[in-house]
């Protein structure tokens, strides 16, 4: 079976003036036309190739590769705007439609946005709607308090940025749980803080409790590692400094700072913290 909107491998049947037809097993075709075939192809040549309706609504193949499928998210450009809606930059030759309906907001040309992609059954397109919470759904989760997740961001409000989770469900990260640069967009790694009663998820960039603070001694020390042994940070910085350096919160550097000093990796001095060189950790064991 040919999937719309994904790619498919399919077999070289044969060439015509409008370009080449491809089949699968189940002797199902479609048309590679010739303006789209990078290359003249042999009969019996297989092709990776992404096949969407055209505007006609018949099923036509690309060997370009888009960035994405159907029923999945990604963050798009805008390449122009008409009467009929806005159109996306999706790495094939054919922009990808956000109809005025699917817009949850008014989209502008040279802009990024997180959308979804799929199937329109109505109209048998391909389209994208930037109406991204009527395509998630914390009703069944799949996921659990502690869980890595992958996550994209996708909207920004008041209490922090909410993010799709697994291309699933929807989720929180708090203003006042981010240590590090955060746009829309950005695609990154994150944890399920906790579930609360009614399914909403809060969601944090560091794991919770001991484990989060074994991990900040690795950036703690890949950072000294990378900056000659030193870094002029302490007690007494505040925590955007600490945020913008190492991108943690002081209470997590404090407990990072001290399981390394109780295991002679640091220095703390008052103009902040040197790692301790292996030979002088050798000297100190030694005496």
């Amino acid at each position: 079976m040919i999937e719309i909107g994904r790619i498919n491998t399919l077999k070289v049947l044969r060439e015509t003036e409008v370009g080449f037809y491809l089949g699968d097993e189940d002797r199902n075709e479609v048309l590679l036309p010739i303006s789209y075939a990078k290359e003249k192809y042999k009969n019996g040549k297989y092709l990776d190739v992404f096949v969407y309706p055209d505007a006609d609504g018949k099923s036509i193949a690309t060997t370009s590769k888009p960035y994405i499928n159907i029923d999945e998210f990604a963050y798009l450009r805008v390449v122009s705007v008409n009467d009929i809606g806005a159109f996306l930059d999706w790495g094939i030759e054919k922009d990808l439609l956000v109809p005025f309906s699917e817009q949850k907001y008014k989209l502008t040309e040279d802009h990024f946005y997180v959308v979804f992609v799929y199937l329109d059954e109505v109209t048998n397109r391909i389209v994208a709607s930037t109406k991204i919470d009527k395509f998630l759904s914390n009703e069944e989760l799949t996921v659990k308090e502690g869980e890595e997740v992958d996550l994209i961001v996708y909207e920004e409000s008041p209490l922090g940025f909410s993010a799709i989770i697994n291309g699933q469900h929807q989720g929180l990260i708090y203003h006042n749980d981010i240590y590090k640069e955060v746009e829309i967009g950005d695609e990154m790694k994150g944890f399920v803080k906790t579930i609360r009663e009614d399914k909403l998820i809060d969601l944090s960039f560091q794991k919770s409790g001991f484990k989060n603070v074994l991990d900040s001694t690795d950036v703690v020390l890949e950072y000294l590692q990378k900056n000659n042994g030193f870094v002029n940070l302490h007690d007494k910085s505040t925590p955007e400094e600490i945020s913008i350096r190492l991108s943690m919160s002081k209470a997590t550097f404090k407990k990072a700072i001290g399981i390394l000093y109780r295991h002679r990796k640091i220095l703390i001095k008052p103009d902040g913290i040197y790692l301790v060189e292996k030979d002088s950790e050798k000297e100190e064991s030694e005496n």
